[in-house]
């Protein structure tokens, strides 16, 4: 994390889900009350990702809570955002995208110098057995770890 960057919400799940082959950093339009909830860290990403729309790039199904000192023009939770990219970004990314079982897994949510941004992974889904070896290595690891601070006292 570099300075200047605030995160508001990390998709942990995404990484147990997926392998993330490359990921890119995309500004999110949003209205008034959502920046304000987003300050209030009251975002989820479960079950969401991005898609491609008329050469755009889409947020779908990430869910911002309504402002609670909000109005009647509040937003509404769970809409499409606009995500903001350059169009060689965009073009890479729908040529990547038409492959086969390519998907984009929104990854975090943060504010960089003021502004909300949004980590977009293109990922591709993992088999359970992948899942199996993943958590098999990471308990060896705690398991070496653990091993190596009681070897040291």
């Amino acid at each position: 994390m570099a300075a200047g960057e605030k995160t508001v919400v990390l998709n942990r799940r995404a990484r147990h889900e997926y392998h993330v082959i490359d990921s890119y950093e995309a500004g999110i339009a949003l209205r008034g009350t959502e920046v304000k909830s987003l300050r209030d860290a009251q975002m989820q990403l479960v079950d969401s990702y991005a898609e491609m729309r008329d050469g755009e790039l889409w947020l779908v199904g990430a869910h911002i809570n309504p402002y609670e000192q909000g109005t009647v023009w509040n937003h509404e939770p769970t809409r499409r955002r606009k995500l903001l990219l350059h169009k060689q970004q965009l073009v890479r990314l729908g040529v990547q995208v038409s492959e086969k079982g390519l998907t984009l897994i929104p990854l975090r949510v943060y504010f960089k110098n003021g502004r909300a941004k949004v980590e977009i992974g293109l990922c591709r889904g993992k088999q359970t057995h992948d899942k199996r070896d993943d958590i098999k290595t990471r308990e060896a690891k705690r398991e070496i770890d653990r091993a190596m601070k009681e070897a040291r006292r």
